[in-house]
């Protein structure tokens, strides 16, 4: 064969070997963030759910692919779970929790807080021991302690089939006239639960634990929800039940001399 046919033939093999590499060089290999709260499962961030052992070694991926977004040990209705790495799976499921209003909430309490950057952020946050689960701050409520729902001052839209759901465990008493809600709780061995007031801080809930004959009302002070007793002067409207539209407000410890209040024990 003559020599410069064998040379233009090694140069064009040659330049198809180099493009075929360069082709496969921009083949990324996607890489996923997992949850590190457990000691035996892992929930990579496109919500499927494994051991470490079934963990890509190189993707940090979920070898295993099945049950996406599983909503094992969950309840659906209050959106909590018994397990943290299925609460962050179940989650993750773009039909259950809206991205816009996640992208929303804020990381911690005080105003100056950051919001969640990502849906996975979101989930994997909610999704530990928070304020709610929560009595005597060193106490689960129940089993059922991994929360993602919204914080409950998002709570604007939840159903009363919701609301009541979120008060399993706590005991929904009625006080005596200028009664706190720390000794109605006392009385009966039990703790004030200042986390769950803004679940019963609702005129559907007041009405179904007490007369609100005179209407229910909005009104600002720390003995919130509460009704006001029959025998109270006539402008502070006897037998209304009332609600406060800054949730900041209420306490265990507030009080009226003209009012019960409704408090949240367990």
């Amino acid at each position: 064969m003559d020599f410069k046919l064998k040379l233009v033939l090694i140069l064009v093999l040659t330049s198809t070997t180099f493009a075929i590499r360069k082709d496969i060089s921009f083949l990324e290999t996607q890489i996923c963030r997992t949850t590190v709260q457990g000691r035996y499962l892992i929930t990579d961030y496109t919500g499927y759910v494994c051991d470490a052992l079934s963990l890509d070694p190189k993707s940090h991926c979920c070898r295993v692919k099945r049950d996406q977004y599983s909503c094992q040990g969950c309840n659906l209705v209050s959106q909590c779970c018994n397990s943290y790495e299925y609460c962050v799976s179940c989650c993750l499921n773009p039909e259950r929790t809206h991205v816009n209003q996640a992208l929303k909430v804020k990381i911690a309490k005080p105003v100056t807080s950051g919001t969640y950057s990502s849906l996975f952020d979101y989930c994997a946050g909610r999704c530990r021991h928070n304020s709610e689960s929560v009595v005597h701050e060193n106490a689960y409520l129940s089993e059922f302690h991994h929360c993602f729902a919204p914080p409950s001052n998002n709570s604007v839209g939840i159903s009363d089939t919701q609301i009541e759901v979120r008060l399993i465990g706590i005991n929904v008493m009625v006080g005596k006239q200028g009664e706190s809600c720390d000794s109605v709780c006392k009385s009966v061995g039990q703790s004030c639960v200042v986390s769950k007031f803004a679940f019963i801080n609702e005129c559907g809930i007041m009405q179904k634990y007490m007369k609100c004959r005179g209407s229910c009302l909005a009104s600002i002070g720390s003995d919130q929800p509460a009704e006001v007793a029959d025998d109270a002067p006539r402008n502070l409207n006897p037998g209304a039940c009332l609600y406060t539209r800054r949730p900041a407000m209420l306490s265990c410890d507030g009080s009226h001399q003209h009012t019960r209040r409704l408090c949240p024990c367990a």
